[in-house]
């Protein structure tokens, strides 16, 4: 009897002191819990009981232990860029003035200045695209394409022609008469049947040919040739020629290869 009692009384002192021992890892484990949610930004303190209750036993290891959370705050974590631009597209809006101006001339269409509508064009886009260093130049330019006495050809392998003009006014194949720059020259233009020749710069030739592009147009429309638009697709047309003038005096402008 007596040893069956010391028997269960040992038994009992190793059940107390094993449950005591878990007790204090488990303690420790809270401790470490504690410090690791309180020292991270990102966690909330209120998470602590879900994480301690919650059945996953992390085992407690001594010495320092990083907190991923902590290091991924200071070394910082850059969004992905294609998630947060946002999708744009292009758009347009008739202007009620623009518009108003167009339809007034295309009622009576006429290629004078003088009327509202070619008079803005003029002032907003054909000066400005036609303005070159060599101003007399660019002048005569707008006369003849006004005129429809404008020529603009490619100068391919022919031979320099012997013009009356000078060289310095001319140009050449490396020389933009109309920027004075030293440029590779594709093209030259003429006015109407002269034998004089001016060689320009793919710049200044697109200049000049969004020009021609916008008087091209608006001569069909004054000769009834458009009939297969209405007035606002006429007039979607002139503003994507004006679109065109504006881009090229900007310096933008597309080479032939």
């Amino acid at each position: 009897m007596v040893r069956e009692a010391n028997i269960k009384q040992a038994t009992a002192e190793k059940q107390l002191k094993e449950a005591l021992g878990k007790i204090d890892v488990l303690q420790a484990e809270v401790q470490a819990l504690k410090t690791l949610v309180l020292s991270s930004p990102t966690s909330p303190v209120a998470d602590l009981p879900s994480a301690v209750g919650g059945g996953v036993k992390t085992p407690f290891k001594k010495g320092h232990s990083r907190n991923k959370s902590t290091s991924s705050a200071i070394l910082g974590t850059q969004p992905d860029p294609s998630a947060t631009q946002p999708i744009v597209r292009e758009c347009r809006e008739v202007d009620s003035q623009l518009f108003s101006e167009f339809k007034v001339w295309k009622e009576e269409p006429t290629l004078e200045r003088s009327c509202s509508f070619l008079d803005r064009v003029y002032r907003e886009d054909i000066y400005p695209c036609l303005a070159f260093n060599k101003s007399e130049l660019g002048s005569a330019i707008l006369e003849a394409v006004e005129q429809n006495t404008l020529s603009v050809e490619p100068v391919g392998f022919q031979p320099l022609p012997v013009v009356k003009a000078s060289a310095v006014e001319c140009g050449g194949p490396k020389k933009c008469a109309l920027s004075g720059q030293t440029k590779t020259c594709k093209h030259r233009i003429k006015f109407g049947d002269s034998s004089s020749y001016y060689y320009v710069s793919p710049f200044c030739r697109y200049r000049i040919t969004a020009v021609c592009n916008f008087f091209t147009y608006i001569r069909y429309i004054h000769q009834g040739l458009v009939k297969q638009q209405d007035a606002e697709q006429m007039f979607w047309e002139v503003t994507q020629l004006r679109r065109e003038m504006s881009v090229a005096k900007l310096g933008y402008f597309k080479d032939q290869l």
